[in-house]
């Protein structure tokens, strides 16, 4: 991984996920503004999702949700490559998406 790691998180699947900084920053400044300071309510999604699908179109990508109020989720999309998995995305929802159920709690 390039950049500065700004945390690693163990996921109940069995894998860590690991997210550089400059990451985030893209994250939180180009692809979803809404999620700026909400690093720790990401990291605990991955920590104790309610549930976690495995994408339809990418079977080594998980998406990882949990309720933030009735009908509302926050939702972590990550790619799992042997025992690392790596941040693609992260976003409040009103939907889980379609896919294989691999965890719930």
């Amino acid at each position: 991984m390039d950049g500065e790691l700004l945390f690693e998180v163990s996921t109940p699947l069995g894998f860590r996920v690991r997210v550089a900084r400059d990451y985030w920053e893209l994250i939180v400044t180009v692809k979803h503004p809404v999620m700026q300071g909400r690093a720790a309510d990401m990291q605990g999604v991955l920590k104790t999702p309610d549930e976690v699908r495995r994408s339809r179109s990418d079977p080594t990508v998980f998406l990882f949700y949990r309720a933030e109020q009735p009908g509302r989720w926050l939702c972590t999309v990550v790619k799992r490559l042997d025992d690392e998995g790596f941040l693609i995305t992260t976003y409040p929802t009103d939907a889980i998406k379609e896919g294989e159920r691999v965890w719930n709690r």
